[in-house]
């Protein structure tokens, strides 16, 4: 794409009322409007972004079996009454509004009571199970504080997986499975060295549940890092387990941390409400046990913003970011013209600064919206035998031939 065709500009200041960072960097950039407090429309910088992270744990959730679907935003009261969720004493965060004829519905905020209703069509016998069904999806909260940026939104977009299996051996085998998905995520992403598998409190449903916790100044979240295991404990339940629970170690270091994403058992909560059942080889009946995993695509890209960035912009791995180049020309515009078609030829996905604008202003840019390589074309440039070459995460800059240049970013 030419930048001089991109509809949206970079600016110098975030608005005033905006105080996180992520929003802050997203805003300047060029990624995110901010349409009001927790509410945030993608523009097509970071709209790239985002389907790149889609794309990411699609492919991390259809590995493990998982079967994407598309559940209705629209919820009616009496699914949600089964299981006394609807109750505004009992949550809180609804989005609740009536159709023209008085029937009162919400915005869904999750999906475990949708989807258990939906599966009483598809599972009555051994041989339908188990299923793993997610759907990547905007749901509501009417958060009474939204202050994070797209960290913690009233409008955002979950992915939910919701497991169903015949018992409680291969529901945890399932859950391991989904465990190692979203390490694999997370390291894909680029933040896998500082999120850790964390240990929370289960509820009724286990003793655990497990959240990836990772390390930030911003986080809201206290976790107590075992760095002999690579993993933490919640501080929520850091006084019924002071110590790490897979090797007693006390030792642990506490850190601020972001929530990006959480796994929990579910059990026969949602079976039980819905008479959600099979019938086993002997006819025998069973409820269905169930299990829920989340992730936040929009939380994910605004952590990333938070913590791979430094004080001239973001700092996007090859996989998550808008474009693979930033191609900037600087009096040299024929030049830079033809690499840019050859990269398009090539298949590579690259933002061609062709805009009149000093070089200066040019460079700030790039680094604010943070391509993983700047190439800038100029007289210099060609004279010295070709490009100059930089990586955003390196300070050095080297010329190279435009040859060596197509053969690194092939």
């Amino acid at each position: 794409m030419k930048q001089s065709q991109l509809f949206t500009k970079t600016r110098k200041e975030a608005p005033k009322d905006e105080v996180s960072k992520n929003a802050q960097l997203l805003i300047r950039g060029g990624f995110i409007n901010k349409e009001m407090a927790g509410v945030y429309s993608y523009l097509p910088l970071g709209l790239r972004v985002l389907n790149n992270i889609n794309d990411i744990i699609r492919a991390e959730m259809n590995k493990i079996g998982g079967q994407e679907l598309l559940l209705t935003t629209l919820q009616d009261k009496e699914v949600w009454d089964k299981t006394d969720r609807w109750s505004d004493d009992v949550v809180d965060n609804w989005f609740k509004t009536k159709l023209k004829n008085d029937t009162e519905v919400g915005l869904g905020f999750t999906h475990e009571e949708a989807i258990t209703r939906l599966m009483k069509d598809h599972i009555q016998s051994f041989r339908d199970l188990p299923v793993y069904a997610y759907q990547i999806q905007t749901k509501f909260r009417n958060e009474a504080r939204a202050k994070s940026g797209i960290m913690r939104g009233r409008e955002f977009l979950m992915k939910d997986l919701y497991s169903f299996s015949r018992d409680v051996e291969s529901h945890d085998f399932f859950y391991e499975k989904a465990k190692q998905a979203y390490k694999n995520i997370f390291d894909i992403v680029g933040i896998g060295d500082i999120t850790y598998l964390t240990y929370a409190s289960g509820g009724t449903f286990s003793k655990y549940s497990h959240e990836f916790q990772t390390v930030s100044e911003s986080g809201e979240d206290i976790i107590y890092i075992c760095d002999k295991c690579k993993v933490a404990i919640n501080e929520e339940i850091i006084d019924e387990q002071n110590s790490c629970p897979e090797c007693g170690n006390k030792d642990l270091r506490k850190e601020k941390a972001i929530e990006v994403g959480n796994i929990f058992s579910l059990g026969t909560k949602f079976s039980d409400a819905f008479e959600l059942n099979y019938n086993d080889e002997n006819q025998e009946k069973h409820p269905v046990i169930m299990g829920s995993y989340g992730i936040g695509p929009g939380r994910l890209m605004g952590t990333i913003a938070e913590t791979l960035s430094d004080e001239k912009g973001i700092v996007w791995t090859e996989i998550t970011a808008p474009f693979k180049v930033h191609l900037l020309s600087l009096g040299a515009d024929e030049e830079a013209e033809k690499i840019y078609n050859q990269l398009q030829q090539k298949g590579v996905d690259v933002l061609f600064d062709d805009r009149d604008k000093k070089a200066g202003e040019k460079f700030a840019d790039s680094d604010l919206i943070g391509t993983p390589y700047r190439v800038v074309v100029s007289k210099k440039s060609i004279e010295s035998g070709g490009v100059e070459f930089k990586k955003r995460d390196s300070d050095d800059s080297e010329i190279i031939s435009v040859d060596d240049f197509l053969e690194r970013v092939k």
